[in-house]
């Protein structure tokens, strides 16, 4: 059983943990108004992030993450200091979700999955996020037919131009050397040669 003062305020209403979240941004490097703003809102435990949200690994969001129990409440100034874009607040929502944790901005209240206007708010977030990225991959997907269409090639290089293919095969047929010799010579592995021969 966690005790109220290791893990935060217990909401008298609810019992449950009120718990913040804080982030410094690249313009403001001082924590010190989001912590006074989340601890009067109630929070008593706060878990603080001195990188910017460019940097892929957040310690303390992920501690925050591992220290929830279902029905406690996570609470941030405003949504660009949990999250990067909307694609990552959605995963984080998801996240706490999963752990039966609630989530609220103090600066968009419409952002409270504590309320059933909230949930449904962000569950059409998510409708959003996927509807984008199903545009996304269609659009890149029409990209890549029109492209080859065009003649344009997609994956590695070859490693030898047609004209070193065509080398390699004199040098075999009328050098009489080995692949293994002709792949030496043009700097290539031999199984490498034996598919581009094989190729044209």
């Amino acid at each position: 059983m966690r005790h109220k003062n290791d893990s935060g305020t217990l909401d008298l209403m609810t019992g449950h943990l009120m718990v913040g979240y804080a982030r410094v941004s690249t313009d403001d490097q001082d924590l010190a108004n989001q912590r006074a703003e989340l601890h009067a809102a109630g929070c008593s435990r706060i878990f603080s992030e001195k990188i910017t949200g460019a940097h892929s690994k957040r310690e303390e969001l992920a501690r925050m993450l591992d220290h929830l129990r279902p029905g406690d409440v996570v609470t941030v100034t405003r949504l660009d200091r949990l999250a990067r874009n909307t694609r990552d607040l959605l995963d984080i929502a998801e996240q706490l979700q999963a752990k039966g944790s609630g989530f609220r901005s103090l600066a968009e209240p419409w952002a409270d999955t504590t309320s059933p206007a909230g949930k449904m708010i962000l569950t059409v977030f998510a409708g959003i996020a996927e509807f984008e990225r199903s545009l996304i991959v269609e659009r890149t997907r029409k990209g890549r037919v029109a492209a080859q269409e065009r003649g344009v090639r997609f994956g590695r290089r070859p490693s030898l131009t047609p004209a070193q293919i065509e080398h390699a095969r004199r040098l075999i047929n009328d050098d009489k050397r080995s692949s293994a010799e002709a792949a030496e010579l043009l700097g290539v592995h031999r199984a490498t040669l034996y598919r581009a021969l094989k190729a044209l």
